[in-house]
């Protein structure tokens, strides 16, 4: 992640720190977070989806948004089932 990151301008930066910071956000939030505008941040979550770095949903209590939030590295997903396996493991 990092390496992808350090290619992308500082906006895209500092976008993932805002999403990192704050858990998933709407683009409007996003703005009011960062104190970018909303063409920088349109911009810089079009790269970050394009890296694969972010992901974006449906905002469930606005359809019209949706949310951005930091997308998880698979080597993420894999410590984390491991995890949960021990966790039942020790349990049984």
């Amino acid at each position: 992640m990092d390496d992808v990151l350090s290619e992308l301008p500082p906006s895209a930066k500092l976008v993932v720190k805002v999403l990192e910071y704050n858990g998933g956000l709407t683009q409007k939030e996003i703005v009011e977070k960062s104190r970018l505008s909303q063409r920088t941040v349109r911009d810089a979550l079009d790269r970050l989806q394009e890296n694969d770095l972010v992901e974006k949903d449906i905002y469930i209590p606005d359809a019209r948004q949706n949310l951005y939030r930091l997308a998880l590295a698979e080597s993420d997903d894999e410590a984390e089932e491991e995890e949960v396996a021990e966790a039942e493991a020790l349990l049984d």
